[in-house]
């Protein structure tokens, strides 16, 4: 009789209309600060303490750290001095340059920077030890607080810090990051895209500049317009070559952020120029074009003053845009809205949010290398219903994200290699099983697997229904991901999981036979040798009964049931309740063993005695379960062993309280509706 549960459903995209406050005491930043005034006091945060553990989880800091409030570093502490400007970012002994990068692009937009960085808050009057920054994580605005003890050495600021000795937003925003991901130490070494993500909630795009369209130039300069997050960097052959200078004074394997594009006049002809910035604030491109290069003597002082050209080594510089594209491998864009670069007109996105789980032994089945395993990743059916307005195909971006890798540094955790496959939907419901992959090809695909936080591509497809299926690279590895579709037209995505339902005959009564067959006659001179008159045995009899038979019948490896087997058994079958089981009852009992015997010889497939869990799905169904991802997952995790295998008798009590949860909710259920309420006797 089936019955049905209900499912989850994808989520819309998150606005920044108000951030989720995320301290341990569920209090706010307002509330927090009021509590410290009234009291007196300064704020010192418990979640993210001034020790050790909030700089470095794999080493102890190669020198003393102090840490101190800024009023304790400087006589007149500011938050922001004169306005907040990409010269207020300046690296420190910490590898995070990619995000600094992204800093300084984060002060060109004083919308953007005003949502991450709260302006109103200073060290006045009301300066009560505690500032506050805002984040988006994986479709959420997080309220990070924190207290304003910076770590530092000799009096001086150890990590970000501003070129003016005095203003303390960037060092805050930098301190307010690392708790967001753990530690100081989670911020070493990334991709600029990500924190820039991170600080819009936008959508990112990568371009190999040896390889950009003709119109790359063009590109950059609507970004900018469009106030998008541009950065670039070299790349690098090696670890060695980390942080190499080139013979013109760019550094390898570092982050830049794009902070200008202009075309400048040039001895009567216009020369594209573009404004790079180093979050050094220090060492800088010497080519053409740079802070001192004879070719600004033939730009006249007006053209300079436009472009801010000034001789300093702040670490910011202008070089040709020939030039850029010769030295320069990969460009970063993160753009607010998901708008093509190459498009002169705006529009309005859906977005549409999608999270999950690749959880070892169920739903991590690595990419289509891995046929066995391929199909059992989760899938997501996207129905694009509209063609783009004069076009005849569907516009849409599927931006893949692996959430909370850097938080897990800590744990060994790294960025996994991660990517996806579209395929058109064969027009049937339910999870996708193996033979449709072994002969459908995908129509697209992510461009590349890669181990960086976010995989995204633009697509072009005709209306209709598709299947896109996340994965790692590889199988067997856990993630939790965030999938977010975006489509210039209203396109409508669904879990392709499968509606919870059981289909199982109604429980059969004992009924005596008029003819015993042979079987059964063994079965019952077994029975009479151990139970005596009363023809009831216990579990420890059970056990001994099953075994026996068993190890009698061909083709099984099975190990021996176990006694907790035999236990949950009679739980199953004991209709009188006291704990034995009668001769009728192990018959009817042995009709759905030797069907469940059956199902699991089905799926071992090597004959080894085991099944795969990532065959569980298939097995379940066949035994009248047809359960959803996350029943599957949590299943999987309660039966299955390190290698991914379940033994029999793993598979046997799974089906047993499978069949005793589904008889309680029949019993509790009124015309079998798909909720049931429950007293706490019940």
């Amino acid at each position: 009789m089936p019955y049905l549960y209900r499912d989850s459903k994808p989520r819309p995209a998150a606005h920044p209309g108000g951030a989720r406050a995320t301290h341990s005491s569920g209090k706010g930043y307002e509330e927090l600060k009021r509590e410290c005034l009234r009291r007196g006091v300064l704020f010192e945060d418990s979640d993210f303490p001034a020790c050790n553990s909030s700089l470095f989880f794999s080493e102890n800091p190669p020198i003393p750290f102090v840490w101190k409030r800024p009023g304790d570093i400087v006589k007149d502490p500011k938050f922001i001095l004169s306005g907040a400007t990409r010269t207020d970012i300046c690296q420190g002994d910490l590898g995070d340059c990619w995000l600094l990068a992204a800093i300084a692009s984060l002060t060109l937009n004083e919308k953007t920077l005003a949502r991450v960085v709260p302006l109103d808050q200073n060290f006045g009057p009301d300066y009560a030890g505690i500032f506050h920054f805002q984040f988006w994580q994986h479709n959420e605005w997080l309220d990070v607080v924190i207290d304003d003890r910076l770590p530092t050495f000799k009096g001086r600021l150890v990590f970000l810090h501003s070129a003016e000795l005095n203003e303390f937003w960037s060092a805050l925003l930098e301190k307010a990051y690392a708790k967001l991901n753990g530690s100081y130490e989670s911020l070493k070494g990334g991709s600029t895209i990500e924190a820039m993500e991170d600080f819009t909630g936008g959508i990112g795009e990568m371009y190999d500049v040896k390889a950009a369209p003709d119109n790359f130039y063009e590109i950059l300069e609507k970004a900018l317009k469009r106030c998008s997050m541009v950065g670039c960097s070299i790349d690098t052959s090696s670890a060695a070559e980390s942080e190499a200078r080139t013979p013109f004074g760019l550094v390898k394997g570092h982050a830049y952020s794009v902070t200008g594009i202009e075309e400048v006049s040039y001895r009567g002809r216009q020369v594209q120029l573009i404004r790079i910035r180093n979050p050094w604030g220090q060492v800088e491109w010497s080519g053409p074009w740079s802070d001192n290069s004879p070719e600004w003597r033939s730009v006249s002082p007006s053209e300079q003053r436009r472009l801010s050209q000034a001789a300093r080594d702040d670490g910011e510089f202008w070089m040709k845009f020939e030039d850029f594209k010769v030295h320069f491998d990969k460009v970063e864009i993160c753009n607010l809205t998901p708008d093509a670069l190459e498009d002169s007109t705006a529009h309005k996105w859906e977005v549409t949010i999608h999270q999950g789980s690749w959880v070892r032994g169920a739903t991590a089945g690595g990419c289509r290398n891995f046929l066995e395993t391929f199909w059992t990743n989760p899938q997501i059916k996207l129905h694009l219903t509209e063609k783009d307005d004069g076009q005849d195909d569907c516009t849409f971006i599927a931006a893949l994200m692996q959430k909370g890798r850097r938080k897990l540094k800590k744990l060994g955790a790294e960025m996994l290699t991660i990517g996806y496959s579209i395929y058109e939907s064969p027009g049937r419901d339910g999870h996708l099983g193996k033979d449709f992959f072994r002969y459908h090809p995908s129509k697209a695909r992510s461009k590349t697997y890669i181990n960086l936080r976010e995989v995204s591509h633009r697509f072009k497809l005709p209306p209709g229904d598709y299947i896109l299926i996340p994965t790692t690279f590889e199988p067997h590895q856990e993630a939790d991901f965030c999938l977010r579709i975006f489509s210039e037209k209203k396109a409508i995505t669904e879990d392709l999981d499968e509606n919870v339902a059981i289909d199982l005959p109604e429980p059969l009564h004992p009924t005596p036979s008029p003819q015993e067959t042979e079987e059964e006659k063994q079965f019952r001179a077994l029975f009479e040798q151990i139970s005596g008159k009363d023809m009831e045995i216990s579990a420890e009899e059970l056990e001994y009964v099953l075994n026996s038979v068993l190890k009698k019948t061909k083709n099984i490896k099975f190990k021996n049931l176990s006694l907790i087997s035999c236990r949950n058994i009679i739980s199953l079958m004991d209709t009188s309740g006291n704990g034995k089981l009668e001769f009728s009852e192990f018959k009817i009992f042995w009709d759905k063993m030797k069907k469940w015997i059956s199902i699991f010889l089905q799926f071992d497939f090597d004959k080894s005695g085991s099944m795969s869990s990532y065959e569980l799905r298939g097995a379940l169904k066949a035994a009248g379960y047809q359960l959803n991802n996350y029943l599957l997952q949590l299943i999987v995790l309660r039966y299955s062993d390190e290698q991914f295998q379940i033994e029999f008798d793993d598979f046997l009590n799974c089906l047993i309280r499978l069949e005793n949860a589904s008889r309680v909710f029949q019993a509790l259920s009124a015309k079998n509706k798909e909720f049931i309420n429950l007293n706490i006797g019940e």
